[in-house]
């Protein structure tokens, strides 16, 4: 079962924006989906992409067939694609990444590795990209909150 967070909440029930679950299936396909192509897609076609499954092998690349034929049947363009990590980030259990600590450390907060180990792959990918990204940055500090690391 796949969540919406709260700090998506003023763009979620439209889905106006790429929500983190689809941005998490996306770094799992293998697949850079630019706003544009979001954008493109009917509400029908969106919900398609939160509502699909990419866990096992096949379902990543029934995802990533699905995504494809979205884009190419709207745009008649294909997106392009991101490298898979073997073990991404989201994933090590052990290891904080340095975006998220320098992140963190910017606001005067520490993140304890047992912290960091409570959170679900989608939470710890959803401080990763916000902690990288410049654009979506104000919301690390929701994030935070409402992942229960203040």
């Amino acid at each position: 079962m796949w969540q919406f967070f709260e700090f998506e909440a003023d763009f979620v029930e439209a889905l106006r924006c790429i929500p983190m679950q689809v941005r998490y299936k996306l770094d799992t396909c293998g697949i850079k989906l630019k706003l544009q192509h979001w954008h493109s897609f009917s509400p029908a076609q969106r919900q398609t992409l939160v509502d699909l499954p990419c866990t096992t092998a096949l379902e990543i690349e029934n995802y990533r067939e699905t995504l494809r034929s979205q884009v190419w049947q709207n745009l008649h363009t294909y997106p392009n694609d991101l490298p898979i990590e073997e073990v991404p980030a989201w994933l090590q259990i052990n290891v904080i990444p340095d975006s998220v600590l320098a992140h963190a450390k910017e606001l005067n907060i520490e993140i304890a590795i047992a912290q960091w180990q409570n959170l679900t792959p989608l939470q710890r990918f959803a401080l990763i990209k916000l902690s990288i990204s410049n654009h979506e940055n104000n919301n690390f500090l929701p994030a935070l909150r409402e992942f229960r690391l203040l």
